[in-house]
């Protein structure tokens, strides 16, 4: 598969968080199906985005950020594209985390047959590089107090709405947009960022499902629905129905298409990230989640991979059916809806 970078400058915002700042930027990372051998390896992460996340989880000085900045990715810069053109899937980060912690899922789609963009919003994640050699961090983490996570996600969707549009105009904004099926187009997001694909939904009807993998509803989902439109719901044993978390419970009572709602058992927030797979492989162990995190990686790809093959490629997915013996980590909470 091939990864190409993308800065994107809306013009007709200004940023949110640092308006002195200009514009509304944004950072993508576009993988997609390619000619094998073409093109180098893709770097993981900057050493300096990496000191930076780790110091945001706590990790500065016990991990060293060239070790991780130093990741193998499957990806190849500039790899030839291959022929054809493929559905979108748009990936949101979750508050303070870079678009770099979802390109273990990233992969896995590009390798189904998918045109993935991963998405980094100016000055919302730990540490993010744009071009001039700066490093913005998350300034919005200082001025986002308890309680107004609702603005991170109502900007996040004009920010995804404008990726669309700049990925699928008439003039691409990517050199290979041409790959793109315009008609199936679909969206993820960890956290703030599953929060943020339903908003987006809500105001974009060019997104035909969603998927909120462990994302608090900020903004609660429109008592008139998604249009229909599938959406799952993927999360720890938190987010199980009557819990404390009670926007999953009236989230799902909108949601009016086909609908899964999944918890997955020995999982903690992190779980569905790069990052329990980092952390596995540098020896750090996160008693809250004992799922291995290799394990909890491949449960996320299989899902949202199901997922996306079954409503933008219309292949029936018996995975998505109900529960799976291969599989006893993931419970059904409820599942509605039939194709």
């Amino acid at each position: 598969m091939g990864r190409g970078i993308v800065h994107l400058v809306d013009k007709s915002r200004r940023d949110p968080w640092v308006p002195r700042s200009g514009a509304r930027e944004l950072m993508l990372s576009l993988y997609y199906p390619a000619h094998r051998g073409s093109g180098p390896p893709s770097a993981y992460m900057t050493t300096e985005e990496t000191r930076l996340l780790l110091a945001s989880q706590h990790l500065e000085g016990k991990v060293p950020a060239q070790v991780v900045s130093a990741t193998r990715t499957f990806a190849r810069t500039g790899a030839r594209p291959a022929a054809g053109r493929y559905p979108l899937v748009v990936l949101s980060p979750g508050f303070g985390l870079p678009r770099t912690t979802l390109t273990l899922l990233a992969e896995d789609l590009a390798g189904r047959g998918y045109v993935v963009a991963t998405v980094d919003h100016a000055y919302e994640a730990a540490g993010t590089a744009f071009p001039g050699g700066r490093t913005l961090t998350c300034v919005a983490c200082e001025t986002v107090k308890q309680g107004q996570e609702g603005i991170v996600t109502t900007n996040r969707a004009r920010d995804l709405s404008f990726v669309i549009d700049q990925l699928t105009g008439r003039h691409p904004a990517w050199k290979y947009g041409r790959m793109i099926d315009p008609k199936r187009i679909g969206m993820a997001g960890h956290s703030i960022g599953g929060d943020s694909t339903a908003h987006t939904m809500a105001s974009d009807g060019r997104i035909r499902a969603g998927v909120n993998m462990d994302g608090v509803f900020n903004v609660p989902v429109p008592a008139s629905g998604l249009q229909g439109r599938p959406f799952m719901l993927l999360g720890h044993a938190g987010h199980r129905p009557g819990g404390p978390e009670q926007t999953w419970d009236e989230g799902w009572a909108r949601l009016n298409g086909w609908k899964r709602w999944l918890t997955v058992s020995g999982t903690n927030h992190l779980s569905f990230l790069d990052l329990s797979v980092l952390a596995a492989q540098l020896g750090v162990h996160d008693p809250s989640a004992p799922l291995p995190g290799p394990r909890a990686a491949q449960l996320t790809r299989s899902y949202v991979g199901a997922f996306v093959d079954q409503h933008l490629r219309g292949v029936r997915e018996p995975l998505l059916d109900g529960p799976s013996g291969a599989n006893p980590e993931v419970r059904f909470e409820r599942a509605s809806g039939d194709d």
